[in-house]
């Protein structure tokens, strides 16, 4: 899916949009975003050496996973609900390409746990387990 076939699913729009593109490699979905270096995250974070914050990155996991349950979306919003055991082994730079693989390991109704990991040039950025609530639009 690019980036308008996303939008049919998740209710982010730019300048919170921050996936670029994603695929199913059976259950695993293959997300990815490129850091421009002009978003507004980098604006204060550093001035000088800009770094995409650890929240920004754990957002980018999110939305990525989020196409985990196309089929649950229509008439929902998608919700945090908890993240454990995130480690963020390596920074993420402007021109940096991020790879995203999420996967469901387990669902209590409209509950979902993932795990997730974000990578720039094969190297490990950030990882952990997700969870997701499904709420209706209403």
């Amino acid at each position: 899916m690019n980036r308008e076939e996303i939008k049919q699913y998740l209710p982010h729009r730019e300048p919170m949009l921050l996936v670029d593109d994603v695929t199913m490699e059976g259950e695993t979905a293959i997300g990815h975003y490129h850091v421009r270096g002009d978003e507004y995250f980098l604006q204060g974070h550093f001035p000088g050496y800009p770094v995409v914050p650890g929240v920004i990155l754990c957002e980018i996991m999110g939305q990525c996973c989020c196409t985990l349950m196309l089929n649950e979306l229509p008439g929902r919003l998608t919700f945090y609900a908890g993240m454990d055991k995130v480690r963020f082994k390596n920074q993420v730079r402007p021109g940096d390409d991020i790879t995203v693989t999420g996967k469901i390991t387990a669902r209590r109704g409209l509950t979902f746990f993932v795990d997730a990991e974000a990578k720039v040039d094969g190297k490990l950025c950030v990882k952990g387990s997700l969870i997701f609530m499904l709420a209706d639009k209403e």
